[in-house]
């Protein structure tokens, strides 16, 4: 009966492997609960984890590892706001893109134009006042960004408000890191 049940679990993961949502049994949708996520994972790891596997066969062994490592996966992507919205924008037909699509809204270029006059200034002065001040703006438009992508995805599958969210966020992580060094560089 046990082994039953863990073969039938086996199988609807390997029939779930490329879905990062089903294979953690979680609802297709922007707005995550992170506890759930968690718990979701924490079960699915119990079930597929190697070490179960540890007695079993070679094949046995390495699919068990195939399937720990798509667990991985999907709650990597799933934890990560960008990612999950990326991946949710992708599945409705929507890439983002990011690498080829460059062009921004003029008052997104404004804020990058403030932005990067902002990191000069602090970087020129040594204030780490005025790096924290930027950081935290980075942390304002990101908290913005996210009810966009929410409000835009899983309210209203406005899927080019949704792309364009998230390509702006992908913008700030990067900004974000310019800044990280700059703090760092004044350590």
């Amino acid at each position: 009966m046990w082994l039953r049940r863990i073969i039938q679990r086996l199988r609807f993961f390997l029939n779930n492997l490329n879905d990062p949502f089903a294979l953690l049994g979680l609802p297709v949708r922007y707005a995550l609960d992170r506890s759930a996520l968690e718990l979701a994972y924490r079960q699915v790891q119990g079930i597929v984890h190697p070490d179960r596997f540890a007695t079993s066969s070679d094949r046995d062994l390495r699919v068990a590892v195939q399937w720990a490592t798509a667990t991985n996966e999907a709650v990597r992507v799933l934890r990560d706001p960008v990612k999950r919205a990326a991946l949710l924008c992708e599945r409705h037909g929507h890439p983002v893109d990011a690498e080829s699509n460059t062009s921004m809204p003029a008052s997104f270029l404004m804020q990058q134009m403030s932005w990067r006059e902002s990191l000069d200034e602090a970087r020129d002065s040594g204030d780490p006042a005025a790096l924290e001040a930027l950081r935290r703006s980075l942390d304002a438009a990101c908290k913005s960004l996210s009810q966009r992508i929410e409000q835009a995805i899983d309210h209203q599958q406005n899927w080019a408000e949704a792309v364009a969210a998230v390509r702006e966020w992908m913008f700030v992580e990067r900004f974000a890191d310019a800044v990280e060094a700059a703090e760092f560089a004044l350590g």
